[in-house]
């Protein structure tokens, strides 16, 4: 039975941390053997107390708008103000409810409603870059606007142009990226990649395709990294992650064209590998 599910035989690399076992167990129930190969790992900011100051001065201030650049920021930021404990979660709430929600892309808009929330403005793509064309045209002069950025990066093309634009910015990093694994592990994956063993490596994330290549410059090489991923087929969930790839010279073989998720991508998968003899036109089996 196992034989006529569309990922049977196939072998693929995940180095998803977050939601790696959600990610694996859609692969396994299609057929797939899945490599499990955390790359990166996301933890609160080490020091919370800017992080609640800047809910603190949210809540208690007048903002006009509030762009979100990740879903994972927006969940932390609701964790921390948990932590500070008496209203200030419910308040950071009420407050988001007030202001304009400008996202980056689907992600953001996905946490904000899981508080019933939902984004105002979606950037035109996913990226710095879509948010900054999307607000391109607007008259910013002495808007309010906070911004939760994602890792350690203070995003200075988005924060230079925002106050460029006369806007009053306030910035907040709610947590930071760290390496979840040790670097044999990754040169275990890299020799993985180049040993024809694996049908293909499913990146969802920018910082997952830094990290490899961090390991990997040091271990074969950017070149021969690069040739290694050639003969594998090289999935993206998005944009941003597909421009990493190519940034470094990778050809990205597919992407989800609209639905930058994990259950889009499983679905790409599906489609590059499905067992020819299921039909062109057979089901996924994601809806």
């Amino acid at each position: 039975m196992s034989d006529n599910l569309p990922l049977s035989g196939r072998r693929i690399a995940l180095p998803e941390s977050r939601e790696l076992d959600l990610f694996a167990d859609m692969l396994l129930k299609r057929g797939a053997q899945v490599l499990r190969c955390p790359l990166v790992s996301i933890h609160d900011a080490p020091d919370q107390q800017p992080v609640q100051k800047w809910l603190e001065r949210f809540t208690n201030e007048p903002w006009d708008d509030f762009i979100a650049l990740t879903g994972e920021g927006i969940r932390r930021l609701l964790a921390a103000a948990e932590r500070a404990g008496g209203t200030l979660r419910e308040d950071f709430i009420a407050r988001l409810g007030q202001v304009r929600k400008i996202t980056r892309g689907p992600k953001p808009g996905a946490a904000l409603r899981t508080i019933g929330l939902k984004a105002d403005l979606v950037a035109v793509e996913p990226t710095t870059e879509g948010v900054i064309r999307t607000l391109a045209d607007e008259n910013l002069q002495g808007r309010r606007i906070a911004v939760q950025l994602y890792g350690t990066d203070p995003n200075p093309t988005l924060m230079d142009f925002l106050r460029q634009a006369g806007a009053v910015t306030a910035p907040v990093a709610p947590y930071v990226y760290a390496d979840d694994v040790e670097n044999r592990q990754v040169e275990e994956l890299i020799q993985e990649l180049g040993s024809g063993t694996l049908d293909a490596i499913a990146f969802t994330s920018a910082t997952q395709v830094r990290r490899l290549f961090q390991i990997g410059r040091r271990s074969v090489g950017d070149t021969q990294l690069v040739s290694i991923l050639k003969e594998v087929t090289v999935a993206a969930v998005g944009p941003v992650v597909a421009e990493e790839l190519r940034d470094r010279g990778v050809e990205v073989d597919l992407m989800p064209e609209q639905s930058f998720f994990m259950k889009p991508l499983v679905r790409e998968l599906v489609r590059r590998f499905a067992n020819p003899a299921a039909g062109p036109d057979s089901d996924t089996g994601l809806h």
